[in-house]
């Protein structure tokens, strides 16, 4: 039987959106990794010790052998693996057993230029073979810079969403609507003028807890009594999305999801990830600096249009098919 390795972005992360983000990426896999042992390790600590891998261990040989590595999505790739806790937690000393690893919709964190060390190990690490399949155009370049095949192919989240399934999601507003804060971007006023226009605007206010500090964060402001705090779990975000609901937030994987579900969702865009995927995959967003005009936005009709390149996802797919290997070429993002 074929062993392959899932490199799961979830464990030890502070942030459940990469719940949501594996969760997608398990299942647009399971055509490939069906008939395989699929084996699982950590992306944010490190899989092994230097000294695990300069033993060669059958342990680690195991993991070393699978037929294919893959990467489950997140903003993974940095531009400095020096850094004191890198998305990526590996270096020199313990990558062996990853060699040929491949890139499921990830994309790259702030900055444009990769230091040496950090070229160094990508080249070491990641697949020269497969083309590998990147969240945007930015990181596309990123990875091709690098010397590796890449394909736009957006986050693994946003596979399902074709044109048919878009086309139910509602596009008028719900009375009930669940909402998300980041508090590792805060930025009170913006986040305060949030809070007080989906009061106005829906009878019930749910927060999902979708990062570790996030519940802190929302007890720092104003007119929060009425606004029912969810666990931060998948499972709890499951179960309200079940319901007649908007989404309206910060955290990008949570609007994704909601729209997974089938329900009308307003992204505020705050760093590169929302922007970046926005500007080519058509997600409906605000600037947060254009905070003031959500209410406009909430009370209109919003058409659910995520514009997926889908023949480039099933070019990506097409290169684990027998005797399939992908050419390194300009690809089409429209």
């Amino acid at each position: 039987m074929d062993k392959m390795l899932l490199l799961d972005t979830s464990v030890g992360s502070l942030n459940k959106g990469d719940d949501i983000i594996m969760k997608c990426v398990k299942d647009q896999l399971k055509d490939i990794t069906k008939d395989a042992f699929l084996l699982t390790l950590p992306t944010h600590v490190s899989p092994f010790h230097w000294y695990q891998v300069a033993r060669g261990s059958h342990r680690v040989q195991i993991y070393k052998d699978a037929k294919y590595k893959f990467i489950g999505g997140s903003n993974l790739l940095t531009m400095d693996m020096l850094t004191h806790f890198p998305q990526w937690n590996i270096n020199l000393f313990n990558y062996g057993p990853l060699k040929g690893s491949i890139l499921v919709g990830v994309g790259a964190g702030k900055g444009n230029k990769v230091n040496k060390y950090t070229k160094l190990l990508y080249k070491k690490v990641l697949s020269h073979e497969y083309a590998h399949s990147v969240r945007d155009e930015r990181t596309k370049q990123i990875v091709e810079n690098l010397g590796f095949k890449a394909i736009n192919t957006g986050c693994a989240t946003l596979w399902s969403l074709t044109k048919d399934f878009c086309e139910d999601i509602p596009v008028k507003k719900s009375d009930a609507v669940v909402f998300t804060l980041t508090a590792s971007s805060r930025v009170y006023k913006e986040d305060q003028v949030l809070i007080n226009t989906l009061n106005k605007n829906y009878k019930t206010v749910y927060f999902w807890i979708q990062g570790m500090n996030d519940l802190d964060y929302i007890k720092q402001f104003k007119n929060i009594e009425n606004i029912i705090i969810l666990p931060p779990t998948l499972d709890d975000f499951e179960k309200i999305l079940s319901t007649d609901i908007d989404y309206i937030g910060t955290r990008l994987h949570g609007g994704i999801y909601a729209m997974r579900k089938k329900k009308r969702s307003i992204i505020i865009s705050i760093d590169e990830r929302a922007a970046g995927m926005s500007e080519t995959y058509n997600l409906n967003t605000i600037n947060r600096n254009e905070i003031h005009q959500l209410d406009k936005l909430i009370n209109s009709e919003i058409i659910t249009g995520v514009n997926v390149n889908f023949n480039n996802v099933d070019q990506w797919f097409r290169q684990f098919e027998p005797g399939q290997v992908i050419e390194n070429e300009k690809q089409d993002i429209s």
